[in-house]
C-alpha cells in the first residue's frame, strides 16, 4: 500500500469488515503482561449520557526473539452507569507490530486497512453493560528491528462515531537483548532496534500523519512524541478522475 494513497472506506465496508476490536498483539503470557493501562488513550466523540468507554493494553509484553511471536490481551470497558449500546472495537497494527489474529474477531481486508497500518481486526462487542468489560486475546508478531505501534478505537457499530481511541501507542524497549530467549517490551516506549547501527529508528511517510478510519472519514492525527492519536471528523474525499 503506497504511502501517498488516501483510503476512504464506505460505511458498508466498515460495517462488514470493521465490526470488532482493533488490537495489536505481542508474545507474552497473561502472567507476564502486568496490569492493564489506558496509556495513550483519549475520549473523542461524546458518548451517550451515562456511558464511559475506555480500553486497556498490558503494561508489558514479551517477544520471542526466534519466532518474533507475542500475545496480549485487549480490553474494552464501560465505566459508566448506562449500557453502551451496540459498539465495536478495532485492533490495528503499525510498523514492526503485525496483528495475526484476534480471537472471535474478523480480519480487515488489506484493501480496507487504514493508510499506514499493516494489519487489523474488527470485533463486534455488542451492548456492553454498565460496569462491565470484554477482553480479546491477540496473537501478533513484532520485528525487533523496527518500531511497533497498536491502535484501539471504540466506535458505534456503523463507525459513525468514535467514543474512545487508544493509540497508536508504541510498545518497545530502549535496552534490546538479541541474545536472550525473549525481549520484554513496555507500553508507551519507542523501540530501539536490535540490529547493528540501529540507533536511527525507521522513518515513515505522510501516511503516518493522516490515517482515514470511519464511515465519515474520521482520521487519526498525530498528537506529538507520546504516540497518542485521536479521531477527528474530516469531509469524505472524492476519488480523483
Amino acid at each position: 500500500m503506497s504511502s501517498g494513497r488516501t483510503t476512504v472506506i464506505a460505511g458498508s465496508l466498515l460495517t462488514a469488515s470493521f465490526s470488532a476490536v482493533m488490537i495489536l498483539s505481542l508474545t507474552a503470557s497473561a502472567d507476564d503482561q502486568g496490569p492493564g493501562s489506558s496509556k495513550g488513550g483519549k475520549a473523542v466523540d461524546a458518548a451517550p449520557t451515562g456511558v464511559k468507554l475506555t480500553t486497556q493494553l498490558p503494561e508489558s509484553i514479551s517477544v520471542d526473539n526466534s519466532s518474533k511471536e507475542t500475545t496480549l490481551t485487549a480490553t474494552v470497558k464501560n465505566e459508566g452507569s448506562t449500557d453502551s449500546g451496540d459498539i465495536r472495537l478495532l485492533v490495528v497494527g503499525f510498523d514492526g507490530l503485525t496483528v495475526k489474529n484476534v480471537k472471535g474477531c474478523s480480519e480487515i481486508a488489506e484493501g480496507d486497512l487504514p493508510e499506514g497500518s499493516n494489519s487489523g481486526f474488527s470485533c463486534a462487542v455488542g451492548n456492553l453493560a454498565a460496569g462491565k468489560s470484554t477482553s480479546y486475546d491477540v496473537d501478533a508478531t513484532f520485528d525487533l528491528g523496527k518500531t511497533g505501534k497498536i491502535c484501539l478505537p471504540v466506535q458505534t457499530a456503523d463507525g459513525s462515531k468514535t467514543f474512545w481511541q487508544q493509540g497508536p501507542v508504541p510498545f518497545g524497549t530502549t535496552n534490546p537483548a538479541p541474545n536472550a530467549p525473549a525481549t520484554p517490551l513496555l507500553l508507551g516506549t519507542d523501540n530501539k532496534p536490535v540490529a547493528p547501527g540501529g540507533d536511527e529508528l525507521p522513518r515513515t511517510g505522510p501516511a503516518r500523519d493522516l490515517i482515514p478510519l470511519g464511515a465519515v472519514g474520521a482520521a487519526l492525527l498525530s498528537a506529538g512524541t507520546a504516540g497518542m492519536w485521536w479521531s477527528r471528523r474530516r469531509p469524505q474525499q472524492q476519488p480523483q478522475g
